[in-house]
Order: structure tokens, then sequence, then C-alpha cells
């Protein structure tokens, strides 16, 4: 009854009439659906270095999102961080290229993400799967360029 209960929480959250774009959101769309997550963004040098460190709880629908001043091939790690993560290795364009679930907490095992990648979204681990998140989707955010995919003021299809 919880799970059943869980899904439909997650399935009202993940179905928005329209994208959000601000600073602080970004949006998921693929063939699923779509979710709206609240994000922190790291977009300096210290501020990707800290990252999700020593945070010991993240709401559902919440993350952080790196963003990279030039597309590069990057790589992650999950020294001191406390709970376990999924991170979405996004092109310039906001497609999903690769998707590695369950980081777990404290590995020092680096985590590619490949090349081209120009942000990157960790989310709480286990919700890629749970909402349906897969490589290919597409996210929506203000900082993707002129050439994004999901331009910040058009409705997503999903």
């Amino acid at each position: 009854m919880r799970a059943i209960f869980i899904a439909a929480a997650l399935a009202a959250f993940a179905q928005p009439l329209w994208a959000v774009c601000a600073d602080d959101k970004v949006t998921v769309s693929g063939d699923w659906g779509r979710a709206n997550f609240t994000v922190e963004v790291a977009d300096t040098p210290s501020t990707r270095a800290q990252g999700l460190m020593f945070v010991a709880h993240m709401p559902t629908l919440a993350g952080m999102l790196f963003i990279y001043e030039e597309p590069q091939s990057v790589s992650f790690w999950m020294k001191n961080t406390l709970i376990p993560l999924d991170m979405l290795f996004v092109s310039p364009q906001g497609e999903v290229l690769a998707l590695h679930e369950n980081a777990v907490p404290g590995d020092l095992t680096p985590i590619p993400g490949g090349d081209g990648v120009q942000m990157v979204l960790e989310i709480n681990g286990g919700l890629a799967a749970r909402l349906g998140i897969a490589v290919g989707d597409v996210l929506q955010h203000p900082r993707f360029g002129p050439d994004a995919i999901l331009p910040c003021g058009e409705k997503t299809d999903s």
C-alpha cells in the first residue's frame, strides 16, 4: 500500500502542466512524463568541488545541478557523500548522455560521465529508475543555450 501511495505522489509531482524555468529549477522530460526538481547550482570550481558532500538528507524532488563553462569529459566520486545519488550527465543541448544510478556513499571509485558533458544533475539514488528517467531524456533549464532541445519558455511534450 505504501508503494502505491509513493508512486501516486511521485506521479502527481512529476506531471506539471508547464516546465518551470528558473535558475533553481530543472525539468526532466521523457517518454515516462516529466518532473520538476528544485536544485542548487554548482557553477564555480569551489561549489562543484563541494557538491553534495556532508548532506545527510535531500527532499525527494531536489538535487544539485553542476554546470561547466564548456562541454568536457567529467568524472565524479562519492567522497564524503552521505546519501546514494543518481547522476545524469547532460549535453549542452540538454540531452541525457549517460546515467549512473545509486552511487554508493563514500565510494572513491571514479564515475565517468563520458565526453561532451555540459551539466550533471544529481538526484536521490533510485529516483531515476522510479520515475523512468533514461539516456536520451531531456533537461530544461535557463542556462542551456539557444540551441537547447527544450529552450525555456517552451511547453514540454511528454
